[in-house]
């Protein structure tokens, strides 16, 4: 497990935030907006996932203890889409006029790579915590349902403008945005389309990442 276990990819991602947060910081001294600091709290969401299975893959007993695991895995599952959202922080590229584009451009992938990067990291750490409750083929049945709802997840944040906790301060009207959804799919081609391209994508880049990591480390 050379990603998840070695302390430079850590200490290397530690210091791409930082470098995230710098570019912030002079975009804001230099043109006086605060337009991107949303990106700020879409990273701080992002890694919440990572850190929840970061201190899970820490302590053994959540191996043994199938009540606490369920429920951390749940808390997981409700942020996780949160990593791969801040992709779509891309869409601002042209909203922010002060600064250079290029440097916007660098700005936002910069953020969006390292929530990535953070939500990978968490779905391997995820996927080496199940190994004990599921079997190889069903393993792949839970990485593509996941990716099924973590595209799902950035949908509804996206385009239907709901949060993370809204499924427990908003939930029938969130639940009746969803069944419209499913109920009427020809009606939302066009948001199912981008749902599961998302996935796809999604998936694509977790096993690439995956398959870069299982060769590194059998080597």
């Amino acid at each position: 497990d050379f990603i998840i276990s070695q302390p430079g990819v850590f200490k290397l991602l530690s210091a791409s935030c930082t470098f995230s947060f710098v570019l912030l910081a002079i975009r804001i001294f230099v043109t006086g907006s605060l337009f991107y600091t949303f990106l700020a709290w879409n990273l701080f969401l992002a890694f919440i996932p990572f850190a929840v299975t970061t201190f899970m893959f820490r302590r053994k007993e959540f191996k043994t203890n199938s009540v606490k695991f369920l429920f951390l895995f749940s808390v997981w599952l409700l942020f996780v889409p949160n990593a791969f959202y801040i992709i779509t922080d891309l869409f601002h590229l042209d909203e922010g006029t002060l600064a250079p584009q290029w440097f916007d451009l660098i700005l936002i992938f910069s953020f969006a790579w390292n929530g990535l990067l953070a939500g990978i990291i968490s779905m391997i750490q995820m996927e080496r915590l199940i190994e004990s409750y599921l079997s190889g083929r069903v393993k792949w049945l839970f990485l593509y349902f996941i990716m099924f709802l973590n595209a799902l997840g950035i949908y509804i944040g996206r385009y239907l403008r709901y949060n993370s906790w809204d499924i427990i301060t908003n939930p029938f009207q969130l639940a009746k945005d969803i069944a419209y959804l499913c109920i009427h799919p020809m009606r939302n081609s066009n948001d199912w389309g981008m749902i599961f391209c998302f996935a796809v994508l999604m998936t694509l880049i977790y096993k690439s990442f995956e398959s870069i990591n299982n060769s590194i480390a059998y080597k």
